[in-house]
This record gives structure tokens, C-alpha cells and sequence, in this order.
């Protein structure tokens, strides 16, 4: 597993295992970090918490699009250059990357924190919830340049060949978050602060362990101080091919205000702290999808550099089955059993009975998800940022917000919550007529003579 050029040679069954496997525990774990934090919350703090907790989730979108934009698209270049077997190459995306990620981070973390509470406000926050929402966000944004350094490295270092290392720095993260959230909400009483503080010290560690990655000598794949100065080239690659997952989070930050406020109007506070609830569910299982995407993105990137389509078009078609098996499970346990769920976050009855109702709605084209997630993320991991830009757009602005603004002007509570399936439908069929069209009509899994500029 420490030979990336096994991308090249081994059984994509072997190599989807053995790659997605780590990526699927890492992405799980993630998840279970914000249900845990929502857990701790929810029964340690109460029900208007999880309301202020939700508040921030256009921001904490907002947060995950810049760094994202450097992850995705230099985790990308690093996998495709390893096809090309341009070593010093990778270096040099690898420096690059860990630039802009700090770059990002002091900047888009500044900006947030010095304006934070008009910010919070215009996501929706009410005098009730915008104090919880303040104290949480303070925390997170400090650590910022912790969290863009962890991610950014992290995906690199997944697609460079070790995706057990990869997946340990999320299981660092996580049992350390177990630990000292409980501990500082519990024992310190520092509240929702305390949830904040253990999350941000969690993703300090786990950046320390990626940091110590890329600074042995022994390894191949290094940081260099020469490769540190960001490159025009390279910093334009990153941006093209991350423009797609950064665009997915922005529209996401737009809808989830949308959300929010038309949740505020037709149910108050309390249907907030519901959406609280199901989107924690929710993304649970599509981070598990996440995670599946992110084992196959340097499968697929490395045998698109070496013009290996045939590992290519097999990888693509078992990532769709597993995405779909992945997410038809959510949408089983979501219907069965939805007061149980979530009931797990809190014990307030009224709240339970909404989450519990809005769940059930929600999920009801969760099956075709995983799908258009696996689509979505397979052209971004082939550097056609175009396609892949769009096809994120599709789900939230061409679909969810014209729901979004007619569905509740009709349905009232219950239009917010069926706008979220069948913009999901459609959002599936758009991306599966456009892979059926580019299969038939381009040469999809060739690249082109040139696919990126050169590293230098």
C-alpha cells in the first residue's frame, strides 16, 4: 500500500477496498464527530442549543467550501501526477497546497470572526438562538488555520498511497473529540463552548499527525520549503479542479439560509433545531459516500493519467452500486425507525415528533443519492472541472431553490421538508443523462494530450 503505482496494476475490487475502506471509516468518524458534538449538546446544553447549533451550518458550509477548494483539487493533481510518474511534481502541488490552505484559512477565518454576529444574523439567527450560535462559532473559526491544515494535507496524503494513515487522522480526531467534549461541557461547564474547544484542539492534533507525515526524509512524497512559495500554474489547477466541491458548499450555505429562515416562519426555532436533527442524520451516510468517492479518486485519477480506461470505466461502475447500496440503507433505517433516531439526540418530546416527521419526508429519494454523489465526484477526479461544477449546482440551485420558494407557499412546514426528495430526484437523472452522454458521445475516459499544466 505504500506503492501508489499499484493504482495501476492491482484488482479495482482489491484497490476499492483497500482505499475506500480507510476513506469510509475516516468520513464516518467525521460524521460521528458533529453527531457526537449535536449528542452532547442537545442533552447537555437543551433543545434551543441544537437550534443555535444549526444556525451555524450555512457558516460552517461556508467554512468547509474554501478549504475544500485547496483539498479537492490538490488531492486530485497530486493522484494524476503520480500516473505521470512526475514525483517532483506531486512535491511541488503538495507545497502548494499547504500554502493556500493557510492563506485561506487566516483569511476567510478573520473576515468570519470579525464579523460573526451580522453574519449569524443574516443565517437566520433569532435573540434566542444567535448566543449559542456566537459562542460556538468564535471557537471553531480561531482554529481555523488547524482544521484547513488537517483537511487539506489529509486528502493528499490519501491520494498519495496511504489511506490507512488518512484514515487514522480522523480516528485521532474523534476519540480525542469523545473525550474532552463531555469532559468541557459536563465537568467544566463551559457549555456549547466547550463542545467548540474540544473539536478544535482534536483537529490541532490531527494536524500535527499529518504534518509529521510529510516531513520524513523516508518518505518519497515530502514538504519542501523551495515548493512552499505558491506557483501561478499550480495554484490555477487546484482552483479550476476544487471549484467544484467549493461551489457545492457555497450553494449549500445560500440553501440552508433559505431553509432556516422558511423553517423559522413555518415552525419557529423548534423546526430548526429538527433540521439540526435530520441533517446530522442525514450526512451521516452521505459522508460514508464521501468516503467511498474519495477511495476512488486516486484509483481513477492514476489510471486517467496512465490512459488505463477499462480500470477506469470499472471502478466508475462499482462505485455507483456501492453508493447506491449505501444510501438505500439510510433511507431503511430513516422510514422504520425515525422516532428512535431521533430520539438520540434529544429527550424533548415535541422536538422528536417533528425531526421524526420531517425525516421520513426527506428521505424518500435518498436511494438515488449515492449515485449522484459517485457521478458528481467522478468527473471532478478526471479534471473535467466544468462538468463537475454544474452537476453540483444542479441539486441546489436548479432544482431545490425554485422548491424551496414554491413548495411552502402551499404545503406550509411539510413543503420545506418535500422539497429536499425531489430535488434529489432530478438532481440524480441530470447526472445520469449526462454520464450516458458523454459515455456515447466523447471520449470520456482518455485524457486529453495535455490534462494539467506543467509543474513548473
Amino acid at each position: 500500500m505504500n506503492n501508489p503505482h499499484i493504482l495501476g496494476t492491482e484488482s479495482i475490487g482489491k484497490l476499492l477496498v483497500q482505499y475506500s475502506i480507510p476513506a469510509i471509516i475516516g468520513m464516518t468518524i467525521v460524521s460521528l464527530y458533529n453527531i457526537i458534538d449535536s449528542i452532547f449538546i442537545g442533552h447537555g446544553v437543551g433543545p434551543m442549543a441544537i437550534a443555535g447549533l444549526a444556525i451555524t451550518f450555512p457558516l460552517m458550509n461556508l467554512t468547509a467550501a474554501f478549504c475544500n477548494l485547496v483539498a479537492a483539487g490538490g488531492s486530485t493533481i497530486s493522484s494524476i501526477r503520480l500516473g505521470q510518474k512526475d514525483m517532483e511534481g506531486v512535491d511541488r502541488v503538495l507545497g502548494n497546497t499547504l500554502s493556500l490552505c493557510l492563506i485561506n484559512a487566516v483569511v476567510f477565518g478573520g473576515l468570519s470572526f470579525l464579523f460573526l454576529d451580522p453574519i449569524l444574523r443574516f443565517f437566520g439567527a433569532s435573540s434566542e438562538t444567535l448566543p449559542y450560535a456566537r459562542d460556538f462559532m468564535q471557537i471553531i473559526l480561531a482554529g481555523t488555520p488547524f482544521t484547513y491544515v488537517m483537511i487539506g494535507m489529509n486528502h493528499v496524503m490519501r491520494a498519495t498511497g496511504h489511506p490507512k494513515k488518512a484514515m487514522l487522522t480522523s480516528f485521532t480526531t474523534v476519540v480525542c473529540n469523545v473525550i474532552l467534549a463531555p469532559l468541557f461541557i459536563f465537568q467544566f461547564d463551559w457549555g456549547i463552548r466547550g463542545a467548540a474547544t474540544a473539536t478544535v484542539i482534536s483537529q490541532f492534533l490531527g494536524m500535527i499527525w499529518v504534518l509529521s507525515h510529510f516531513l520524513q526524509r523516508s518518505n518519497p512524497i515530502r514538504l519542501r520549503r523551495a515548493f512552499l512559495r505558491p506557483q501561478r500554474r499550480i495554484v490555477g489547477s487546484i482552483f479550476s479542479i476544487g471549484m467544484s466541491p467549493f461551489l457545492m458548499n457555497v450553494t449549500a450555505c445560500v440553501i440552508v439560509i433559505l431553509i432556516n429562515n422558511s423553517l423559522h416562519n413555518h415552525g419557529g426555532d423548534m423546526a430548526i433545531g429538527a433540521y439540526g436533527i435530520i441533517n446530522r442524520l442525514l450526512m451521516l451516510y452521505v459522508m460514508v459516500v464521501m468516503g467511498l468517492t474519495m477511495g476512488m479518486q486516486p484509483i481513477i485519477g492514476y489510471n486517467y493519467g496512465a490512459q488505463k480506461p477499462d480500470r477506469v470505466k470499472r471502478t466508475l461502475r462499482l462505485g455507483i452500486v456501492t453508493g447506491v447500496c449505501i444510501t438505500s440503507s439510510g433511507f431503511l433505517i430513516c422510514e422504520l425507525m425515525p422516532h428512535l433516531v431521533a430520539s438520540v439526540f434529544t429527550s424533548d418530546d415535541p422536538l422528536i415528533d417533528m425531526a421524526a416527521h420531517g425525516l421520513r419526508i426527506c428521505v424518500a429519494s435518498f436511494p438515488f443519492v449515492g449515485a449522484q454523489i459517485v457521478i458528481g465526484n467522478f468527473f471532478q477526479s478526471i479534471g473535467m472541472a466544468k462538468v463537475s461544477i454544474f452537476l453540483s449546482l444542479t441539486r441546489q440551485l436548479l432544482y431545490l431553490l425554485p422548491c424551496l420558494l414554491l413548495f411552502p407557499q402551499f404545503m406550509g412546514l411539510d413543503g420545506v421538508w418535500t422539497s429536499m426528495p425531489v430535488s434529489d430526484f432530478f438532481a440524480f437523472v441530470t447526472a445520469a443523462l449526462m454520464l450516458l452522454w458523454y459515455v456515447r458521445h466523447r471520449r470520456l475516459f482518455l485524457p486529453p494530450q495535455a490534462p494539467l499544466p506543467p509543474a513548473a
